[in-house]
Parts: structure tokens; C-alpha cells; sequence
């Protein structure tokens, strides 16, 4: 039997936790959507979400800050896995023409252009955390939520666009309800999707924060196994697993990459393209064997 493909398990995964929230919404079961999910006393809230509403409202709930702190464990402990494997945004954008192509040619040249850079800096070290354009718009997020007392961000943020977009369609048929959101909210979505090719790698907050969160993530990190590894074993240039990282990293040396491994977002594009099944997905980090241990890449 032939193995699924990593990015069709992802794309089934997005699909069965829209469904499971459509069903909530359908059946009003009130387990809310991905920027706030619950159900009795449990509860997980988008952290992004949360710090947006404390600094809008400027009121302290305990319950939101438990929640809050739940997620910034649960990221410590496993990365950034909602961006591959819970977020819509990356799923939709799969339907545009050419943006597949684009990407891995994106992601070439900027390895291509990294790998220049190691050769007039070659004592460079590995990247623990780098800032980005991201960071801007999180702080931008945050300071407009301040002043002007409500989540600014959440209003074009695709993540609640496109469960508003859910619920609104769902609406419409089940009820024939019709407001302007019916046509506004989706239509805000497409042009974020279409037009906002680097969404996720040059504007998304939430992804900022993760990134921020997960710095000091270890487990589930892309391990390479030199003697398996067709660049560490017999010297070929190969790079596939950078060519085909979406956070354009490259795990032999992130100290060249575009995004530190902290931007791992565990998809396992890159185990899935190395040519001789080099690249494992640990739980837990091995002594031997870590990506920051691996030698220098050979010129």
C-alpha cells in the first residue's frame, strides 16, 4: 500500500477540526472555533486572542489566564504544529495556482542566497530565534488593540475569517439568513489568501508569538542521520529538505536560513522530500545526532 503523502494527512487533519466545529456550530453545542475552543471547564483560548482582548478590555480573568498559559505550554512542548497541522491558512492557499511552485522557488534562492552568506562569514553560529516582519505586525496587533479597546487584528485575522465564513454559509442555507457579512467576511478571506502569498511567513502575529514561544521547544525537531544523508555521506549537493521547508530552513545549517528552527512547524516537508529518507521527527532530542551538532556543510 502506497504511504499518504505528510501534506494530505495535514489537509484531512484541517479538515476533520472544521468539520468537528461546524457540527458545533450546526448543533449549537457552543465548543466556539479555533480562536477560542472549549468545552465545560476546559478551555483553549488563541494566546494571541487573549493578550488582544487584556489589553483592549484592561480586565483581568483568571479562567483566560489559565487557558493563556496552557497554550504557551503546550507550544514550549511541541512548537509551532497549529501552523502545519490546525491552521486553515496554509490548507487554503494549496488551491491557488502556482503558489506551490513559487514557494519552493522562493525558498531555493533564499537558501541560495544564505549559503552565499556562509561563505564570507563562515564563523557564523546557529539560530536560536530570529526576528522577522512578523514581529512588527504582533506588535502593531497588540498597540492597536490598546488604543483603540478592542482586537483590531481579529477582524482580519484568516484563522476567524474563515470560521466566520462557516458559520455565516451555514447560516445562510440552514436559516436564509442574509447580512453583508455573508458576502464581506469571505471576500476579506479570499484577498488575504490570494493576494497574501507570505502570509504566514512575512505578516502572521500568531505565528510570531509561536515562534517566540517555541524557542525553547527540543522535542519533535527535524534530526538528520549523516550516514543515511546523501550531503553528509557521499557529498552530493543535494538540499532537497531546504528547497522544500515552507519556513525556508535549512535544518543542515540553520545558521544560513532564512527562519530559525524555532519556526518549525513540525510539517515533515522535509522528511518527506529527502531523497534517502534521512530525516526523523524524535519526541524526544538524542545526545548524537541534533541538527545544531551537525558539521559544517561542506564547500
Amino acid at each position: 500500500m502506497k504511504k499518504m503523502k505528510t501534506s494530505t494527512l495535514r489537509g484531512l487533519v484541517v479538515l476533520a477540526v472544521t468539520l468537528v466545529i461546524a457540527v458545533g456550530y450546526f448543533t449549537h453545542m457552543g465548543i466556539g472555533n479555533l480562536s477560542g475552543f472549549g468545552f465545560d471547564v476546559f478551555s483553549v483560548l488563541c494566546p494571541l486572542g487573549y493578550l488582544e482582548s487584556l489589553l483592549a478590555s484592561r480586565t483581568f480573568v483568571p479562567r483566560a489566564l489559565i487557558s493563556f498559559v496552557g497554550v504557551c505550554v503546550l507550544v514550549l512542548l511541541l512548537g509551532r504544529v497549529f501552523c502545519a497541522w490546525i491552521c486553515p491558512m496554509p490548507q487554503l492557499q494549496r488551491f491557488i495556482p502556482g503558489f506551490k511552485a513559487k514557494q519552493k522557488a522562493q525558498a531555493a534562492a533564499e537558501a541560495h542566497a544564505a549559503r552565499a552568506d556562509l561563505a564570507s562569514d563562515p564563523s557564523a553560529k546557529p539560530n536560536r530565534f530570529k526576528l522577522d516582519s512578523r514581529f512588527g505586525v504582533l506588535v502593531g496587533a497588540l498597540a492597536s488593540a490598546a488604543i483603540f479597546g478592542f482586537p483590531v487584528f481579529c477582524l482580519v485575522c484568516p484563522v476567524g475569517l474563515t470560521f466566520a465564513t462557516v458559520y455565516l454559509v451555514m447560516r445562510l442555507f440552514a436559516f436564509g439568513e442574509v447580512t453583508w457579512t455573508v458576502i464581506a467576511v469571505p471576500l476579506v478571506l479570499l484577498v488575504e489568501v490570494v493576494f497574501f502569498r507570505t502570509w504566514c511567513s512575512k505578516f502572521c502575529p500568531l505565528g510570531a508569538l509561536m515562534s517566540l514561544l517555541s524557542a525553547g521547544n527540543r522535542t519533535l525537531r527535524p534530526t538528520i542521520d549523516d550516514k543515511a544523508c546523501l550531503h553528509a555521506s557521499k557529498g552530493v549537493k543535494c538540499f532537497a529538505c531546504s528547497k522544500a521547508c515552507p519556513q525556508h530552513i535549512d535544518i543542515r545549517r540553520p545558521d544560513i536560513s532564512e527562519a530559525a528552527l524555532s519556526d518549525c512547524t513540525k510539517c515533515r516537508e522535509c522528511a518527506d522530500h529527502c531523497p534517502a529518507h534521512a530525516i526523523t521527527f524524535p519526541i524526544l532530542p538524542q545526545s548524537q545526532g541534533t541538527v545544531e551538532a551537525k558539521a559544517e556543510v561542506k564547500h
